[in-house]
């Protein structure tokens, strides 16, 4: 990696027309990288690669960005790194600014120097602003899936992705799942299909669509960032105001909140839901998964998608995740395939062999009867709310982390229905013990950590196997539930540190008890 040196003063140049932005335009053109996580360091590259000057800034110390700085692997870069840099000097002299999906002039959470220097720029509206996923959109050949919604969209981005890839093997994934797709631009062509599952950072930050938006469905989450329920369900309704005219938005009819999003934009709707279809839409009759009259995307040739008889995908029986409300997730993605005329037998084959992501209900190991659960993605109450009811009693929960002032009564209602013992960690855990104690959960414990957390799960599972109730179930079988309705900066980086310890500590429980296995 060749560090530029720093200039105090950067002369003003023509800004970059957005408008007309394709792979040759940024050569020898100055273009500012806000951001250095995973976003951030795509951008620089693809930048740099494209020929651009480029400065890149993030108020955190280098030697805390270290893995990024050589993730340039010899590119050319201004990295201007610390908190001890003034963004004023980033912003100055720049063709083009972009941004990681976590920097944005109007969020509480964002750097306040950065964020005054970001209003300011564009309050003065002569240089561009853009995202990584806006840059992306905009430049991309391909037909685009965005996929969003509270929880739900890794599971039904991956989905979707498996069906297309089950016809045509040119599919990418990425987006907020954890692949900027801004370095795949070259390769891309009108044959790909690229999926992209879309957050609510991202989303405010979007002036383009994609050629179909997907909806899980959507309640509340990340109060701290948009300030009430309304405005985040408003940052929602972004993907669907911008969804291609001939495309299609494909919606949670079960979801009061989604099933509105209909009514923002002209473009088709294509409903589904755990009953029988709508005209038009995607359902279940008789135990299989129906479709009633969905046409395939005009620019792909549309007329009405080929299913089996009676509108027959796939029956609920070829599923292989566990729980209601992966039905719903599965629905959304055989919609996706219709409006691609996939045909129902790809489509099935697709979904039978799809076992799952990481950190969502994700099956880690059975150790001697008791089945262990990653759901380390269950940040909030509905979410596990829905891992619950997912699994046969007896089940043990291992819940808590740092609060999202989200309300927890509903959650120690099920809790106290479907789970027979619950663990607590974190800083949550006083509330969640209040909570569940006011429901009148009858066995709630706390661990120092999540290591100590799955050995007292553990126990505690064991013993509900010994007892009459659990000897007289069938299957023999418990389940401890890793899904913290929390998120995870008490103790971790991030939720996939947490699901990895997790899986850790239920590797060592293993080895323990079974040291010649």
């Amino acid at each position: 990696m060749s560090e530029e040196p720093r200039s105090s003063a950067r002369p003003s140049v023509d800004p970059l027309d957005l408008d007309a932005l394709d792979l040759s335009a940024f050569a020898g053109r100055p273009v500012a990288v806000l951001g250095f996580a995973r976003s951030g360091a795509a951008l620089a590259r693809f930048l740099a690669d494209r020929g651009a000057s480029v400065t890149v800034y993030d108020a955190r110390p280098a030697p805390e960005l270290a893995a990024a700085v050589d993730s340039l692997q010899g590119r050319k870069a201004r990295l201007l790194l610390g908190p001890e840099v003034d963004p004023v000097e980033v912003l100055t002299g720049q063709a083009l600014i972009t941004t990681s999906p976590s920097i944005n002039s109007h969020y509480p959470t964002a750097e306040p120097r950065l964020r005054s220097a970001l209003a300011s720029v564009e309050a003065e509206g002569r240089v561009p602003v853009v995202s990584e996923v806006d840059l992306f959109l905009r430049l991309c050949p391909a037909t685009t899936v965005g996929v969003t919604g509270t929880k739900g969209k890794t599971t039904t981005s991956s989905l979707s992705a498996a069906v297309l890839a089950a016809a045509d093997d040119r599919v990418f994934l990425g987006g907020n799942i954890g692949l900027p797709l801004v370095e795949r631009l070259p390769e891309l062509t009108p044959e790909h299909r690229v999926v992209l599952e879309l957050s609510e950072l991202q989303l405010p930050t979007l002036s383009r669509g994609t050629n179909v938006a997907v909806y899980t469905h959507v309640t509340e989450d990340h109060l701290d960032r948009h300030g009430s329920v309304e405005a985040y369900r408003r940052v929602k309704r972004r993907l669907a105001e911008l969804v291609d005219a001939d495309g299609a938005l494909v919606l949670n009819a079960e979801d009061p909140v989604t099933a509105s999003y209909a009514a923002a934009t002209a473009t088709r709707a294509v409903l589904y839901r755990r009953d029988r279809p709508m005209d038009g839409g995607v359902g279940v009759a008789d135990g299989w998964i129906v479709a009633r009259g969905v046409d395939a995307l005009p620019r792909l040739g549309g007329g009405v998608a080929m299913t089996g008889p009676g509108g027959r995908v796939l029956p609920l029986t070829d599923i292989p995740l566990p729980g209601p409300h992966n039905v719903s997730n599965v629905l959304a993605a055989v919609a996706v395939g219709l409006l691609f005329g996939i045909a129902a037998d790809r489509i099935r084959e697709a979904v039978a062999g799809f076992h799952g992501v990481e950190h969502r209900l994700e099956p880690v190991a059975l150790v001697d009867g008791v089945r262990f659960v990653n759901d380390s993605q269950g940040t909030q109450p509905d979410a596990v709310i829905a891992a619950l009811r997912s699994f046969p009693p007896p089940v043990v929960l291992i819940a808590g982390g740092r609060d999202k002032g989200l309300a927890l009564d509903e959650l120690a209602q099920v809790a106290v229905e479907r789970a027979q013992a619950v663990v607590l960690i974190g800083e949550s855990a006083p509330l969640l013990a209040t909570a569940l104690a006011r429901a009148g959960h009858p066995r709630i414990e706390s661990a120092a950590d999540l290591p100590s957390a799955v050995d007292r799960a553990d126990e505690l599972a064991r013993s509900l196997l010994s007892s009459p109730a659990g000897s007289d179930r069938m299957g023999n079988r418990a389940t401890v539930l890793l899904s913290p309705a929390a998120a995870s900066f008490d103790m971790f980086e991030d939720y996939a540190a947490r699901g990895r310890a997790f899986k850790d500590a239920v590797a060592a429980l293993a080895g323990r008890r079974n040291p010649d296995s």
